[in-house]
């Protein structure tokens, strides 16, 4: 039996034409998308891209940042050449550098891990645990400094006075020895990072797969097996972004160490001569670009290494 009012169906035409239809932009729609896309556009091309060009440019001239452009004068390579040879903060701060990083792998990135790896066992409080280890991540870098400036000041910070050190003759000055205050910034830079460290580790271990875990007790794998065999594995993609953001974030490193004493008295640090020579006393607009530049250059490479592994892992699936 044959339907009344049978479906009608669209001949091979019509379809055609209805897939033809573009739908056209209004001129309104054209002045909201040109807003939406160019006021980013425009403030990535003058807050990023044009001091940093900029940057680059003035690395190989000369000048005091006073007067205009006829005040600058080209010198080559030399700025570089006195950095790496005629300015004695500048190995020192490169050091410091390359000590905070290691500090950032060796103490700060493992203590985050492991606070990731208990906190999704789901113990009763987790969420409260979580909210407190994450709460230094919420403070800005200058009011952790002013925070542990307290705790380490010789007469009446917390931690002399705990260990019994306040008195006039056995105090310890822990930000004013250039033998401990390295190491006590270090300290205040790790109390930070760990809990980031935490919260990307979380993340990772929560989009684990459960059956990979089951699978490995059953085949009587313990738990620490289980980790570093079956889950770790898996985490490679967060290793990668957190070693990448571990790398940027020691040699970005500026706050803590400027808040404590200037980066003086053994806290020189290449962000810290970046600022000293371009907005100090004496300012060397040229010789801190070339400085900013060398910074530069040291973070890119774990920013190239990152997308490069990323682009051979999308080429590959």
């Amino acid at each position: 039996m044959v339907s009344a009012n049978p479906a009608v169906v669209p001949s091979p035409v019509a379809r055609k034409r209805r897939r033809r239809r573009v739908r056209t932009l209004s001129a309104r729609d054209k002045v909201v998308l040109s807003f939406m896309v160019g006021i980013p556009l425009l403030g990535v091309l003058f807050f990023i891209w044009f001091p940093a060009v900029a940057t680059v440019l003035l690395s190989f001239t000369k000048w005091n940042g006073i007067g205009g452009l006829s005040a600058i004068h080209s010198d080559g390579v030399q700025n570089y050449v006195q950095a790496a040879t005629n300015y004695p903060p500048f190995w020192p701060a490169v050091r410091h550098n390359v000590l905070w990083l290691v500090v950032f792998l060796v103490l700060a990135t493992p203590l985050g891990m492991l606070f990731a790896v208990v906190l999704d066992r789901n113990l009763r409080g987790s969420r409260v645990y979580q909210s407190l280890l994450f709460l230094p991540v919420m403070l800005s870098l200058a009011l952790i400094g002013i925070i542990w400036e307290l705790i380490y000041s010789p007469n009446y910070g917390l931690l002399n006075n705990v260990i019994g050190r306040s008195g006039q003759h056995n105090l310890i000055d822990w930000l004013g020895n250039p033998n401990l205050n390295l190491w006590a910034v270090l300290v205040e830079a790790c109390w930070r990072q760990a809990p980031y460290v935490m919260v990307l580790y979380l993340a990772g271990l929560k989009a684990v797969d459960p059956s990979l875990r089951e699978a490995a007790l059953v085949d009587g794998a313990n738990a620490w097996q289980t980790f570093w065999r079956v889950v770790f594995p898996v985490l490679r993609p967060i290793n990668v972004v957190i070693l990448v953001i571990t790398v940027i974030e020691s040699l970005r490193a500026f706050d803590l160490v400027y808040i404590t004493n200037g980066g003086n008295n053994g806290l020189e640090l290449l962000s810290v001569l970046i600022t000293r020579n371009i907005v100090g006393q004496v300012s060397r607009i040229g010789f801190g670009s070339a400085l900013g530049v060398v910074l530069l250059v040291i973070s890119l490479v774990p920013i190239v290494t990152f997308l490069v592994m990323q682009l051979r892992q999308e080429k590959r699936t």
